[in-house]
């Protein structure tokens, strides 16, 4: 499939999802979509909007999911309770600046929306520090694709794009092979835990 064709004949529909990307994933269709703004395929502020928008819905919607059900889906789910305490952890050592950097730290961001849900937290107050949070994370994404689609295309010239595409191809199956590598090893560190019981 040819990426830029159908980024050329369906540019609109990249800012949705987007959107639904960020609202429950992290940065990887963020990434692509910075790259192909700076090929001029896209707008670059409307994907920064949509991504920050949506990664701030999505962490909102979790932080309140946190704050009504947390302790009942914790009962019902117990193998998050590793997560959620490192989460909390990370907020009492570090308050503000674990909100505000949580979606950089790979293996704690899924968890914390949620787990800021059940701490306790004032809810305007992570609000605030959510949306300022969320803006950062998408300009710091927003701006590595597309400064990185920009010097492709002033180096490489008419070849920058597929040049391009293929490095963030590369890039997305590097971050998922890192997320099934990470889950893998807790397994087996949890058998290894379970094993000397």
């Amino acid at each position: 499939m040819n990426v830029q064709h159908f980024i050329a004949e369906h540019g609109a529909w990249s800012y949705p999802i987007t959107f639904a990307w960020t609202f429950f994933e992290g940065e990887t269709f963020v990434l692509f979509a910075a790259f192909a703004a700076a090929q001029g395929l896209l707008s670059a502020p409307f994907i920064l909007v949509a991504a920050w928008l949506g990664s701030f819905a999505g962490d909102q919607c979790y932080f309140w999911i946190g704050r009504r059900f947390g302790l009942r889906v914790l009962a019902r789910q117990p193998k998050w309770r590793e997560r959620v305490d490192n989460a909390l952890a990370w907020l009492k050592r570090f308050d503000v600046w674990f909100i505000l950097s949580f979606r950089f730290i790979y293996g704690v961001r899924n968890f914390s929306s949620f787990a800021l849900g059940i701490s306790g937290i004032d809810w305007r107050r992570f609000l605030i520090l959510n949306f300022t949070a969320a803006g950062l994370w998408a300009a710091v994404f927003v701006g590595a694709g597309y400064l990185c689609g920009h010097a492709l295309r002033k180096m490489l010239g008419e070849i920058a794009r597929d040049f391009g595409f293929a490095m963030l191809a590369g890039f997305a199956a590097v971050l998922v092979g890192a997320h099934f590598a990470h889950r893998l090893h807790r397994r087996r560190r949890r058998a290894a835990v379970a094993h000397r019981s």
